[in-house]
């Protein structure tokens, strides 16, 4: 039992292929490049799901077809590129040909960041598509919370939000008058994220004369689900010391930082 994890783990799912509930676009150059009420979630890893979109639903006339065939791991591809004016994606689609797994025969595999943009429904979605079995909840707590780094308090605050998300560490989001901005210094760095949003400030931390890039952030705009976290700041469990109710906590093992 000592080496249970205190969160739970995402779980892939029974089967590796499932029908998307929501309509799925992605825009190129200001062209609408896809555009299906079909896409199916393909599991490639654990984590998160990738779209596969029916042919059907792809804007022909985007598509270059580079004439070399693919086998990878679910069948034989034709691989594509893809052109909107004078934006080119070079070998950014894979065209599943009829020697594909069952079900994919037909479908493009896109490389994410080769879009301008994705939206799922009318909201944008950053990095990857949300997994369908991730589950994010922010909750208000009395708590106490105390972040530490080398033996300097950081934050403390008996009123966090507490953001669990499925196969990650609890997160604690603090409001910015129990941080000490003092030991904080702001970064350029902004990343995104297919459940909270994009960050709007980031911070990393200075204790000494040793300065720790990119512990701390903040969401200004998130997710209409996470809006209780508006403006909050939360730092990476992984690099710092969290007291919770006067009880340390051990410092997580992430994708984030291994």
């Amino acid at each position: 039992m000592d080496s249970m994890r205190d969160y739970p783990q995402s779980m892939t799912p029974p089967e590796g292929v499932e029908p998307v509930p929501r309509r799925v676009r992605a825009v190129l150059a200001g062209r609408v490049v896809l555009d299906t009420v079909h896409a199916l979630y393909v599991w490639e890893w654990p984590f998160y799901p990738q779209y596969y979109i029916p042919l059907s639903d792809v804007d022909p006339d985007v598509l270059v077809d580079e004439q070399h065939v693919q086998r990878v791991s679910r069948g034989v591809t034709r691989l594509h590129g893809l052109r909107v004016g004078d934006t080119e994606r070079p070998g950014s689609a894979r065209v599943y040909t009829d020697e594909a797994v069952e079900g994919l025969a037909g479908t493009v595999r896109f490389d994410w960041a080769a879009m301008d943009s994705w939206f799922e429904e009318d909201e944008q979605v950053f990095v990857h598509p949300r997994n369908p079995y991730t589950r994010v909840d922010a909750l208000r707590s009395t708590r106490t919370v105390r972040v530490e780094l080398d033996g300097v308090v950081l934050a403390e605050s008996s009123a966090p939000v507490m953001v669990f998300e499925t196969g990650l560490p609890t997160r604690y989001y603090l409001d910015r008058t129990a941080v000490h901005f003092e030991h904080l210094e702001p970064s350029d760095t902004i990343t995104p994220c297919p459940y909270k949003g994009r960050t709007s400030e980031y911070w990393s931390v200075r204790v000494g004369d040793q300065l720790h890039p990119d512990l701390a952030w903040a969401y200004d705009f998130p997710t209409a689900a996470l809006l209780p976290i508006a403006g909050l700041v939360a730092f990476y469990n992984e690099k710092v010391d969290v007291v919770l109710d006067g009880e340390p906590q051990p410092r997580p093992t992430t994708h984030f930082f291994r």
